[in-house]
């Protein structure tokens, strides 16, 4: 604390002899009010986080102090709009620390959490404040609101109740401290990751051992190499874009297996990047909050929140998709294992081996192989692609803003524009990897929509990929997994930029965490729509559509490798629940604990669960901790969604595509899911259109 105060000083002193000031404390002069990247230092976050919570605890004690009685108006919609200063300084801070992070900025977040941590506790555990919101909500019968006023009242109340607000004072002060040693717990976690997958590197002095590898691979290997001190030399690393061709192609199987292990290995040498500890700390942690505040488990804790409400709802989906991907994974590990035994290969196939026999499979069965099609899908033609789909969909134009201020010359942005011409966001991209970057592909806001004075403020959005970088030579061409993943991303940044809700607190992507990856995933199901291939499928050398007899490939591979698809990620989400639905505080040992689960449901061990606890960021840097099955919850409601397209014939048919918008898209979190989802869909979602898309059904 000292410290924060001597750099408040001195950062008062020097403003005073005319240093620079901190663009936080000014009004951003910009166009549409964007973050002034060019103007923004690391030095400045510390003081703008303590000047934003302290700006925020003065508003909160007026609310909590106010004389009058508690109204709707001067207690719940005052607290949606308190923390003005604070929700810039955060938004820009977590787009950074995970898009373009370094030394300094990691260290303000760790000495900055447990102060956020204590300021959220400060504001939930503040029992004047939550008074006056409960006096709201008693009256709530009596008080003539509208359904998203009504959704605002009950989300502030139970953030309050779900936030400890009705326990004891000594219960008070446990959860604090819960809550700040698990707030810093998990930042450390995710920079471990990070740091251990920069860390490695795979270098091949020798043409000879690049056996295999198409030329783009190579190509790219060499520039990392160059970028990594090795000039002349290859380099691969275990980021995605550079680890899945190398298990694809490469011939090396002793390679091979090298790179697998470090990947799966991440977070769990026994050395200072350690993980095990921490994950295992974090489970303990957060059983013993969910018991402080009345819950069996932190699982139970954290679905009450969600649709699905109940961990045996959660394992009951599971169930129901995972009997039917072993038995289909065990019939691919046979195949798999057949081809290796035809070739003499005397051994046994192993994870390593998964993706490279797959890869010839595909070739032997369809005659396809992934550089096969990555010439057909330039990222800026797929973009292009992109943007003619909701141009079709939903009347949006993207108009490039070059000069816009980015945090890094990777970023493009563009202003959004609806059929009218009016602005309706901003939105930027940024999509390569480098080290400053963690791992993955993400989507998140700089400012949320809302209304203020009547008048829409436009959200300002951002999606952060990991793909295939340009090289000397060649384009950035994605995987067919890049591309339904581009896809993926930008159907959560038009749950951003489409939202229209007055309250930031239930605006975009403020939705239950199962819901949320609906919109993302429905988006998926245009990429590769024949309609949708003839806007960006063509040769990046050539210009040629992409043959109709590649797009017949392509669809008859929609089954192929289903059940190792679908048997890793399931395995991941019964991982994710077995460590949240623990229901005492006894630590566990993760490695025989994640043998424990995996072994239960039978996981083949020629495959891999997705994310091995040492670094599974999704749960325990990520905020999705007892949700990783929300991506198969929101694919049963996305499948079925996309079916009410497919029925009228017309995958842009305009009055489907005007009811998804409205009642999904713009509609955020202003009421209750399901009811959001029946409104659109007339009806509940069926399980079927997913394990028939997956090839699992009966």
């Amino acid at each position: 604390m000292r410290k924060v105060l001597l750099i408040m000083a001195l950062s008062t002193s020097l403003a005073a002899a005319g240093a620079r000031a901190n663009p936080f404390f000014e009004t951003w002069d910009t166009p549409f009010g964007v973050p002034p990247f060019d103007r923004i230092t690391t030095e400045d976050f510390e003081p703008a986080f303590m000047q934003g919570m302290a700006d925020h605890t003065v508003e909160i004690a007026a609310i909590a102090a106010d004389p009058s009685a508690a109204t709707f108006a001067n207690t719940i919609e005052a607290l949606d709009t308190s923390g003005a200063l604070l929700s810039r300084v955060s938004m820009v801070f977590s787009c950074l620390i995970g898009a373009l992070t370094n030394d300094e900025l990691q260290e303000v977040a760790r000495e900055l959490a447990p102060q956020r941590s204590r300021h959220r506790d400060e504001i939930n555990l503040n029992e004047a404040l939550f008074a006056r919101v409960n006096a709201v909500y008693d009256q709530r019968e009596q008080l003539d609101l509208n359904p998203e006023q009504r959704r605002l009242l009950s989300e502030t109340w139970k953030g309050f109740v779900r936030g400890g607000a009705l326990l004891g004072d000594p219960e008070k002060e446990k959860l604090k401290e819960l809550n700040q040693e698990l707030s810093v717990l998990s930042l450390k976690f995710g920079e471990n990751v990070l740091k251990e997958t920069n860390r490695f590197e795979y270098v091949v002095g020798e043409r000879a051992k690049l056996d295999g590898l198409p030329d783009g691979v190579i190509a790219a290997a060499a520039e990392t190499a160059a970028e990594r001190g090795h000039p002349g030399q290859w380099a691969f690393t275990i980021q995605k874009p550079s680890l899945l061709p190398f298990l694809q192609f490469s011939t090396d199987r002793q390679a091979r297996e090298k790179m697998l292990t470090a990947y799966t290995q991440k977070g769990n040498h026994g050395d200072e990047l350690d993980n095990n500890g921490i994950l295992a700390r974090m489970a303990v942690l957060r059983a013993e909050r969910a018991h402080l505040l009345g819950f069996d488990s932190h699982a139970a804790y954290v679905l009450d929140d969600n649709m699905a409400k109940t961990p045996d709802a959660v394992y009951k989906l599971l169930d129901q998709v995972w009997w039917p991907a072993q038995k289909k994974s065990k019939e691919e590990a046979g195949r798999l294992q057949g081809m290796i035994d035809a070739e003499d290969g005397g051994f046994e196939l192993q994870p390593w081996d998964w993706w490279y026999y797959t890869e010839k499979l595909r070739k032997q069965d369809f005659d396809l192989d992934e550089s096969m099609l990555r010439p057909y899908f330039e990222l800026e033609s797929v973009r292009a692609g992109l943007f003619e789909t909701v141009r079709r969909l939903y009347g949006l134009t993207f108009k490039p803003r070059p000069h816009l201020p980015v945090y890094h010359p990777d970023v493009k942005a563009y202003e959004v524009l609806d059929r009218e011409g009016s602005t309706v966001a901003i939105w930027y991209s940024d999509y390569f990897p480098r080290a400053s970057k963690r791992g993955g592909a993400w989507m998140d806001a700089l400012r949320k929509e809302s209304y203020r004075d009547g008048k829409r403020v436009i959200p300002i959005i951002y999606n952060v990929g990991n793909f295939t970088k340009p090289t000397a030579d060649q384009p950035s061409l994605l995987s067919l997994d890049e591309l339904t993943t581009m896809f993926h991303e930008f159907g959560h940044a038009l749950h951003g930029m489409l939202s229209n809700c007055r309250y930031q607190s239930l605006s975009g992507t403020s939705v239950a965490r199962d819901f949320v990856e609906m919109p993302s995933q429905i988006m998926e199901n245009w990429a590769l729509e024949p309609e949708v291939l003839d806007f960006y499928a063509k040769h990046y050398k050539t210009g040629e559509r992409i043959p109709s007899a590649l797009v017949e490939k392509i669809k008859a591979i929609g089954h192929f490798n289903q059940g190792f698809e679908t048997a890793e990620y399931v395995a991941a989400s019964y991982l994710d629940m077995d460590w949240h639905t623990i229901t005492d505080t006894e630590p566990r040992i993760p490695a025989e604990f994640e043998k424990a689960s995996l072994e239960r449901i039978g996981l083949i061990p020629e495959i891999v669960v997705r994310y091995r606890s040492p670094y599974f960021n999704h749960i325990f840097s990520g905020g999705y901790s007892s949700g990783y099955y929300s991506y198969l919850w929101a694919e049963v409601l996305d499948a079925d969604a996309f079916a009410a397209f497919k029925e009228t014939g017309d995958i842009f048919d305009p009055a489907t595509a005007l009811s998804f918008r409205k009642n999904i898209l713009e509609a955020g979190g202003s009421e209750d899911p399901m009811v959001l989802y029946e409104r659109f869909r007339g009806q509940e979602p069926s399980i079927r259109p997913l394990l028939e898309r997956r090839g699992l059904a009966d």
